[in-house]
């Protein structure tokens, strides 16, 4: 039967690789790139770089995955969002069937860890469930949130507090009041402006672990402004932007 692995590469940096990863990069024979195009090129590089790095002398190769688009949310974000997964999976079933023998192990790279904001799970559990015969392993890996914190300096949580883990589109209805603590994933439109009148420390990142990193932390009333600025900087500059941030209520602990 056919193998895969989803391996988690850290969030940018070569040197978060694990040991486990490492391992598990040793045992693949294809190695399947989804392509995103030319924007997100540096990336696809970054991965090759990664290989090339830490795989023994062993024969492996690579395999493009074109990535359909996803169209505009709209009302029915979660609606666009299975299309596009379907469509996802659709592509991922004919890449695995043309490219992966029976007694082959094949591996996807997945960028921080496979478990947090990223959906290759999901699809692959798809594949599965719709009659792809395949066994899987998951290989964990250093995620954004991790180099965020470890770059600050700081700790995710304050003592005996919990954190929330949420994105652009849902802090838009606003932070939470018993929330102290919640990391921001997947903000385009900067969402973290609109709560610049409240009374909160923000830990910005953005290409964290990457050669390019940059971060940017303060009141939010205060650098608001600076880090919409430095972000559409960095956009222009590399054609595309990964970036998280950290927002908390200041408070002793």
């Amino acid at each position: 039967m056919r193998k895969l692995l989803i391996i988690g590469i850290g969030a940018g940096n070569p040197d978060f690789v694990t040991i486990q990863a490492i391992k598990a990069l040793n045992r693949a024979d294809v190695f399947f790139i989804p392509n995103k195009g030319a924007e997100k090129a540096e990336l696809q590089q970054l991965r090759l770089e990664i290989c090339e790095r830490f795989i023994d002398d062993r024969d492996y190769r690579f395999v493009d995955v074109p990535m359909p688009k996803r169209e505009a949310a709209g009302s029915d974000y979660l609606g666009v969002v299975r299309d596009w997964h379907e469509r996802i999976e659709a592509s991922y079933r004919e890449a695995l069937t043309r490219e992966l023998d029976e007694d082959q192990c094949g591996a996807f790279l997945v960028w921080g860890d496979p478990g947090l904001y990223d959906s290759t799970i999901r699809i692959i559990d798809a594949l599965r469930a719709n009659g792809f015969a395949l066994e899987y392993e998951v290989i964990p890996g250093i995620s954004s949130i991790q180099a965020l914190t470890a770059s600050h300096r700081i700790p995710l949580n304050m003592i005996g507090e919990p954190v929330l883990i949420t994105t652009g589109r849902k802090l838009a209805e606003g932070m939470p009041a018993d929330i102290g603590t919640a990391v921001v994933m997947l903000d385009g439109e900067q969402t973290f402006a609109r709560l610049a009148a409240e009374d909160l420390d923000i830990y910005w990142g953005a290409y964290l672990g990457a050669e390019g990193e940059t971060i940017i932390a303060g009141k939010l009333a205060e650098v608001a402004d600076e880090i919409a600025a430095t972000r559409e900087r960095l956009r222009q500059a590399h054609g595309w932007i990964m970036d998280t941030y950290l927002l908390r209520r200041p408070k002793s602990g």
